[in-house]
């Protein structure tokens, strides 16, 4: 290898700043603002490396300072929007450094020799920043950003609107366009924040980055979980003699989930229908009506099983009559003890005109110990209308207990539950019963394929299945989601379905209350 082929070999190294560095910094911020006098003296370097050590970060290359990133922790509040450079860096000291009581890392310069702007070493000092910003539980990253390029539309046009075409790409800025492909918005214009920047003419963007992972007044113990175990229950249709019997079964797949540390048990859309076979000689919907009065004593048991088992139980659905209306209901059963149910809106024509089943009228996303989560009964989630919904709610996990006969009964709930993963950016979990129940009118087979969903992006599976039983035999599925991955995706995700909806042209209403 040649010696000149040696000397144009890069090693680059991204470390924190140390004071030997200064004569480096001082000769890049000389080259780049020669016009400005704006380089650092010895003695304020050393002020910011004793203030804030970690957050001053450069990449050295070959032993020499190359690109720098400079910044501090400061609480907020005490300079808000309207402040100045000058103000916001204690005139360059880094004496407003607060690590105790801040809340935002603002980011006071970030420089590159103009020999490396082809390297994007920008990109490496945001992404330490950012990483910094998460490590530290920071709620932001804030900056003053300079727009260099505003000078030669000056006469022609406001900042807002040189702002608006640099968003929209019609005007490229040497630096407000790097930023906003870094993940920052802004927040506003701000005026007189660096006097002497004639090019930017004193003008400054006030630039924001969100740290998703942010959590405010973290507790040692009972936090949000992040991690979340899911069992569900692919359940087999057999001849219970009476609600014991059927209870010891649904007891066995309780403990079974729980005993693996599941968060969630689901169990299928009409799961007691076996106790059907004790109304053999009624119509069909009258027997449907006799068997919703085992709805109350079953709820009890799954209550108690949820404790007991310290495992939130979504309760398949059971028929529910009040003497006027017959409804299908899912209840979820907190470990905690309380309990919240969900009614199926979307009744089949098959439901309708075998027992007269009608449909709820709302649609609510719970709270639980881990997660946000909705819940649609079967033929519901062929609606999408429904998931949005509960997506815009913030609904982390969509649960669908299910009843079909037939494959293509099944596909249609299977394909529709995948889709909802997809442009609701959540998970979804769908069970279903096997086998069959000989005599039992409008119950007789069963088609199921248990499975949990995810969005379709860079961090999930790639044919967005996370876990899938085998198809029609009684069984389990345990696995467990991450809810920091949907965070990240609505985020940052390669698309966005939720945060690029275009809400100026459509929308979805719900009418009733």
């Amino acid at each position: 290898m040649s010696k000149h082929k040696e000397e144009l070999e890069h090693r680059l190294k991204l470390r924190n700043i140390q004071l030997s560095d200064y004569n480096d910094i001082r000769e890049l911020m000389t080259l780049i603002y020669e016009q400005k006098g704006m380089a650092y003296t010895r003695q304020e370097l050393k002020n910011q490396i004793k203030a804030f050590p970690e957050g001053q970060i450069c990449i050295e290359d070959n032993g020499k300072v190359v690109a720098v990133a400079l910044s501090v922790v400061v609480e907020y509040s005490k300079f808000g929007d309207s402040h100045t450079y000058d103000e916001i860096t204690g005139f360059g000291k880094f004496d407003t450094h607060d690590l105790e009581n801040g809340d935002t890392l603002y980011g006071t310069d970030v420089f590159v020799h103009p020999e490396y702007r082809g390297l994007r070493l920008g990109r490496r000092l945001y992404d330490a920043r950012k990483e910094l910003c998460e490590n530290l539980n920071l709620r932001s990253i804030i900056a003053g950003g300079r727009i260099p390029g505003y000078s030669k539309y000056a006469d022609q046009m406001t900042p807002r609107k040189y702002i608006e075409l640099v968003k929209n790409k019609e005007i490229y800025d040497p630096v407000l366009s790097f930023q906003l492909a870094n993940e920052f918005h802004v927040r506003k214009v701000i005026t007189k924040y660096l006097p002497e920047d004639k090019d930017s003419k004193a003008f400054a963007t006030l630039l924001e980055w969100n740290n998703i992972y942010y959590e405010k007044d973290e507790k040692l113990i009972g936090n949000s979980k992040s991690i979340v175990r899911l069992g569900l229950v692919q359940w087999k249709m057999r001849r219970f003699k009476d609600v014991d019997d059927l209870m010891q079964q649904v007891e066995f797949f309780v403990d079974t989930v729980s005993g693996y540390k599941s968060d969630f048990c689901l169990l299928p859309e009409f799961f007691n229908a076996p106790l059907l076979a004790d109304f053999n000689d009624m119509d069909a919907s009258e027997a449907i009506r006799n068997l919703a009065d085992y709805t109350e004593e079953v709820l009890s048991r799954m209550r108690d099983l949820a404790l007991s088992y310290n495992v939130n139980i979504i309760a398949g659905s059971m028929p529910e009559y009040d003497g006027k209306k017959l409804r299908n209901v899912s209840y979820l059963c907190r470990r905690d003890g309380t309990t919240d149910k969900q009614y199926k809106l979307h009744i089949t024509p098959d439901e309708q005109a075998y027992w007269g089943l009608q449909g709820g009228n709302g649609i609510s996303v719970f709270d639980t110990d881990a997660g946000r989560i909705g819940i649609l009964i079967c033929y519901d989630v062929e609606f999408p209308e429904l998931g949005r919904i509960l997506a815009e709610q913030e609904m982390d996990i969509l649960f669908v207990p299910f009843w079909t006969d037939t494959k293509n009964a099944y596909l249609r709930v299977s394909t529709c539950a995948k889709a909802r993963a997809v442009e609701n950016e959540c998970y979804v979990a769908i069970t279903g019963s096997v086998g069959n129940l000989p005599r039992v009118e409008n119950m007789d087979i069963q088609h199921s394929q248990a499975a949990i969903y995810s969005p379709s992006d860079f961090s999930f599976p790639h044919d967005a299945v996370i876990a899938e039983a085998s198809l029609n035999t009684e069984t389990t599925i345990v696995a467990d989601v991450d809810l920091d991955l949907l965070t990240k995706l609505r985020k940052m995700g390669s698309v966005r379905n939720l945060a690029q909806r275009r809400l100026d042209v459509y929308s979805i209403q719900w009418k009733r209350k």
